[in-house]
């Protein structure tokens, strides 16, 4: 008996509805197909959005350090100069 991996996505379909994980199981295709493509785009969406705010963090940290060490120079000129 060849075991097979159990994703996520099958577990939520479970817990929502074991109607709708029955049917996926047996290979029956859903029939709001649109809707679905549209939730698919929209986290396609949101996840560019995600990924643009973790690098805008990344950078402000970076910027944020930059400034820090330019700061030490001109303390460290300034007090030594």
């Amino acid at each position: 008996m060849r075991k097979r991996t159990i994703r996520a996505s099958e577990i939520g379909t479970y817990l929502y509805c074991k109607r709708a994980w029955w049917y996926q199981s047996q290979g029956v295709e859903s029939e709001n197909q649109q809707e679905m493509a549209g939730g698919s785009a929209y986290h396609q969406t949101h996840g560019r959005f995600v990924l643009q705010g973790i690098l805008m963090r990344l950078l402000a940290w970076v910027v944020l350090g930059v400034a820090l060490v330019l700061l030490a120079v001109w303390l460290t000129q300034r007090l030594l100069g």
